[in-house]
């Protein structure tokens, strides 16, 4: 057998029988590190101890390595000088964390066909996810070796042509000779790889890996077959380079976090695998049957130019949005009932004469959720004497400020959908007309505008949901406990969650600042002009998250708020959303520690979950009530038990009036 195994960040693979006892493998790894240092002269370490490299399990000394042990596991030996004084004890062992949750990790069976056409953004989540494997289309293969051939001829021919016989960027210019173009790529890939940050997640990394995988399948960058079908080896087996999450300008297209990716290709580096974790990325494509790429003309700047950073996390960040915007709609009808509101204004007729697609929408969301004939609601039918005759904005306006969220999404989701199926390679390969041009494809502005589009237009969620905890909390607006404590002075109740929330939302202010307006130049004034498309990208992921953790606050708030209002209870689809709730998090009689609840609920709402509960309700009614419950007006001509006779696709009812 064989085993990885790890002394002070330097990897070796070590061969044994497997009856070697651990304290073998500790000497002999010690003693492979001390000569590729050639240390001679120098007092000799000691093993300390030998840990298993993923979760950092110590080994008995006096094990068999069979017994504890598989092929090609990966090892970390800690020696005496890596632990601290013997005063304080040893310290952790010298090793890469592992910090991947074990949800990171799917083992997918159904395949994706790709390419570079027809990718949706919702399948490049799921191959995030580890759904899908992949593999290219007939036509897909057809076009890269065609395009290939023709880059082989271009090269024989001793052409001059930009990225394959030339330098890059500043260096355009500069001829390389035919010998040294290999070297040309490979130094391109080690140059670039110049990223700094906590490396991309397991599932971010495997979106970007799927991406660039599409991308390649067009046909127009010129990869050979063989390094096409390495990179989708890799995904199908789950190894995953270390990809720095900050450094790209976002022109000409993500070039350090797309050099690390081929970078870990290329064996070098680090690179993950829910085998080993983190590791050497020679062992862990080793350890998976995997070979590292050889790059040959041109492939160098064919897996790195392009636009696949950005709108990777784009993309991410772009269906969470559509995620949260749909179940803030839900959240603030919630909110609404308990706070007694009225559903006047949802009223058809009012987004009719202003018919923006996302306020009729989300108007025809609340009018399901909320009360009508098909969905009663005790707490609306409580108090329908009251004189008020509206709501606060941030109840009111749910149709108008939800909508134009869900109209941001919208807009957004056709540029992410053209930019996950574009050719942003630089130069392009045009097999059917025989040229290599150099154009800008590689430029992030397109994606990087609407990044911070859906920044801006998502954060409107959090804006008013902090408004409607406020109004929660308050009981100068509720008329509620405040705080939502029933024993105020010695309990708390949400009143610092409030100020969490309402941290959030301040600090998505600050981060809807939009990145793309920025500009520095780089390489030698080459590239004068840049999109900063990383940054936004990963702002706008922020600033989502944010949102997400700021709904759940609410809805925990409004949850707790319902408490005071028992028996009563809201519509039927909101009292299911209240027992999801109430699984993960019950009802506050005394403080309790809060944090464990707000990160449960955030996932709920990260998870669909809260969506999937109430959507086969409000199905029901559309399906069941084809005219519309409208609630009596005091300002109407009409009584509430004399509906006006004009009216034929409404139906008044006398059980619900406004505050």
């Amino acid at each position: 057998m064989k085993l990885s195994v790890r002394v002070r960040g330097d990897w070796f693979a070590v061969p044994c029988k497997g009856t070697e006892k651990v304290t073998w493998l500790g000497e002999e790894s010690l003693r492979r590190y001390y000569k590729s240092k050639s240390r001679t002269g120098h007092a000799q370490e000691k093993v300390y101890e030998v840990r298993k490299a993923k979760g950092a399990a110590i080994l008995d000394p006096d094990d068999a390595i069979k017994d504890v042990l598989d092929e090609n596991d990966f090892v970390t030996v800690v020696l005496d000088s890596d632990i601290s004084s013997p005063v304080t004890g040893p310290a952790e062992p010298v090793y890469v964390e592992e910090k991947v949750a074990k949800t990171s990790v799917e083992s997918a069976t159904e395949y994706i066909s790709l390419d570079g056409n027809s990718l949706s953004t919702d399948d490049l989540l799921r191959l995030g996810k580890g759904h899908y494997l992949i593999k290219l289309t007939v036509e897909a293969e057809q076009k890269v070796l065609k395009a290939r051939k023709l880059l082989d001829d271009i090269v024989s021919s001793h052409k001059v042509v930009y990225g394959i016989t030339t330098g890059f960027g500043k260096f355009a210019r500069t001829t390389i000779e035919k010998s040294k173009l290999i070297e040309l790529q490979e130094n391109l890939i080690r140059s670039h790889s110049a990223g700094v940050g906590p490396p991309l997640s397991p599932e971010r990394t495997r979106m970007l890996l799927a991406l660039r995988i599409n991308v390649l399948a067009k046909g127009y960058s010129g990869i050979s077959m063989e390094t096409l079908k390495q990179y989708i080896a890799a995904f199908n087996a789950n190894c995953l380079p270390w990809v720095p999450e900050k450094g790209t300008v976002g022109a000409s297209g993500d070039l350090a976090p797309l050099s690390h990716l081929a970078l870990g290709m290329m064996g070098e580096g680090k690179m993950w695998s829910p085998k080993s974790g983190w590791a050497d990325a020679k062992y862990v494509l080793e350890s998976n049957k995997l070979t590292p790429i050889k790059l040959g003309p041109k492939e160098g700047i064919a897996l790195i130019n392009g636009t696949q950073l950005i709108t990777a996390l784009g993309v991410e960040a772009l269906e969470r949005a559509e995620a949260i915007a749909r179940q803030a709609d839900i959240v603030a009808a919630f909110t609404l009932d308990v706070l007694k509101g009225t559903t006047r204004a949802f009223d058809s007729c009012i987004h009719d004469v202003r018919p923006h697609k996302g306020q009729k929408m989300v108007a025809r969301r609340l009018r399901s959720l909320l009360h009508s004939d098909t969905n009663r609601s005790e707490i609306a039918e409580s108090h329908r004497f009251c004189d008020r005759v509206q709501d606060a904005y941030t109840l009111r306006c749910c149709p108008q400020v939800h909508g134009i969220v869900n109209d941001t999404v919208a807009f957004v989701r056709t540029i992410l959908s053209v930019e996950v199926n574009s050719a942003t390679d630089n130069p392009m390969v045009f097999a059917d007309t025989g040229e290599i041009i150099s154009g800008g494809n590689f430029h992030g502005e397109y994606p990087a505008k609407v990044l911070d589009y859906l920044a801006i237009g998502v954060h409107e969620l959090a804006n008013m949901s902090e408004r409607r905890i406020e109004r929660l909390v308050n009981p100068a607006y509720s008329e509620l406990a405040a705080f939502l404590t029933p024993d105020g002075g010695l309990n708390s109740g949400f009143m610092i969650a409030h100020c969490t929330a309402a941290s959030l939302v301040s600090e998505n202010k600050v981060l809807c600042h939009p990145a793309s307006i920025d500009s520095l130049t780089t390489s030698a004034g080459t590239e004068d002009h840049v999109s900063m498309g990383g940054f936004a990208a990963r702002k706008c992921l922020r600033v989502v998250e944010h949102v997400e953790q700021v709904i759940a606050i609410e809805l925990l708030a409004a949850c707790q708020a319902i408490e005071f209002l028992r028996p009563l209870k809201t519509t039927p689809p909101l009292e299911e959303v209240y027992k999801l709730v109430r699984q993960l998090a019950g009802p506050w009689k005394k403080d309790r520690y809060m944090a464990p609840d707000i990160d449960a609920v955030t996932k709920l709402l990260q998870e669909e979950k809260v969506w999937r509960k109430v959507k086969p309700f409000m199905d029901n009614y559309h399906a069941q009530q084809d005219v519309e419950t409208r609630v009596f007006s005091p300002t109407s001509s009409f009584s509430a038990e004399a509906p006006p006779p004009a009216t034929k696709r409404r139906k008044t009812s006398s059980m619900s009036r406004p505050r």
